[in-house]
């Protein structure tokens, strides 16, 4: 082999390691386009103990470590904060700017209820965002655990086309609701909320499905959303 065939085909090797190397990497990943995500907490104010359990209902042990800290892209905001919110059901107890204003301290008047058995909440941001995290509180007063949780993201405001929609987090491992077998699991509210990694999904409208919980009551909770994206300049 002569000098010239040696060094093509080392730099078209140097070539493929480079673009696998950055293929493996998301876009918003490398250190110098991304920031931690600052997040504001509300008090913890677990005021009893958890319920019997249904025999279905196997939720995920309670971490006792700390949540790691989510890095994102410089410019993510929370991009739901005051956006309108629509719902499946009459409000029962609240309203539906609940979900979006900000607040999500465990206190009942900041808490939207809904009707029992399968029922949504929507937000629309207004603009096809690239969505990063999902923050979600659905009642922390209590040790509850709110039952097929599925939240989707879509352009489409009806979601009536699974093909314009992702679902980014399902826990709804028997599939009960209909929305497609879950991979996640079933866990116990908490005043840190739920984390859900969107991974990037791109969407106008964001939209949670649950039904019911293993509280006193079989009615849906929702007492704050966040939706962690860069919004278009």
């Amino acid at each position: 082999m002569n000098s010239g065939t040696f060094n093509a085909i080392k730099r078209s090797l140097v070539g493929a390691l480079c673009l696998a190397t950055v293929a493996a990497v998301p876009s918003f990943a490398h250190a110098q386009d991304t920031v931690p995500l600052t997040l504001k907490l509300p008090k913890e104010v677990f005021a009893g103990t958890s319920y019997d359990l249904p025999p279905d209902c196997k939720p995920e042990k309670p971490s006792t470590k700390p949540r790691a800290i989510m890095q994102v892209p410089k410019g993510t905001v929370n991009v739901a904060l005051k956006k309108k919110v629509t719902s499946s059901s009459k409000p029962i107890s609240g309203t539906l700017d609940l979900v979006t204003d900000g607040d999500k301290e465990g206190r009942e008047d900041s808490t939207l209820v809904l009707k029992s058995k399968l029922q949504w909440i929507q937000i629309d941001l207004e603009q096809t965002t690239p969505i990063y995290y999902i923050l979600v509180w659905h009642f922390h007063q209590e040790p509850v655990v709110v039952r097929q949780v599925v939240v989707q993201v879509s352009d489409d405001p009806t979601f009536s086309d699974p093909k314009k929609i992702t679902t980014v987090y399902n826990n709804d491992q028997a599939n009960a609701i209909g929305l497609g077998v879950g991979k996640d699991r079933e866990y116990f509210e908490s005043y840190e909320g739920r984390m859900i990694d969107a991974k990037g999904a791109k969407g106008r409208y964001v939209r949670l499905y649950s039904n019911g919980s293993t509280f006193r009551d079989p009615l849906n909770r929702y007492n704050e959303v966040e939706v962690y994206g860069t919004p278009a300049k």
